[in-house]
């Protein structure tokens, strides 16, 4: 009979994906932190800019400082996604340059 072997195939076991657990849990909590920045960063960035710095420090009216504490928050949620790209991008190359040296 002939000898196959699993890696001509393309075949991985699954004892040969047990190194990636560790970047999956590094993804995982990646996506986590920015799923929890995503959330509360622009909220409450909206809220605070708007009783603090528009209505109290600089005395807009109420409809003015909705207006412009919803252009912070919209900058927030901005920050928060290009900050998680950078991040995405930076752990792939990262992935890759790991995975070349083998």
């Amino acid at each position: 009979m002939q000898n196959y072997e699993n890696t001509s195939l393309g075949y991985k076991s699954p004892a040969d994906s047990r190194g990636n657990d560790g970047s999956l849990v590094s993804v995982l909590k990646t996506m986590l932190f920015f799923t929890f920045l995503m959330i509360t960063l622009p909220i409450g960035l909206y809220f605070t800019s708007k009783a603090y710095l528009f209505e109290a420090s600089l005395g807009y009216s109420s409809n003015d400082s909705y207006f412009y504490a919803a252009i912070v928050a919209v900058i927030a949620v901005h920050m928060v996604l290009a900050l998680f790209v950078i991040a995405a991008w930076n752990e792939g190359s990262r992935q890759q340059r790991e995975g070349k040296q083998d």
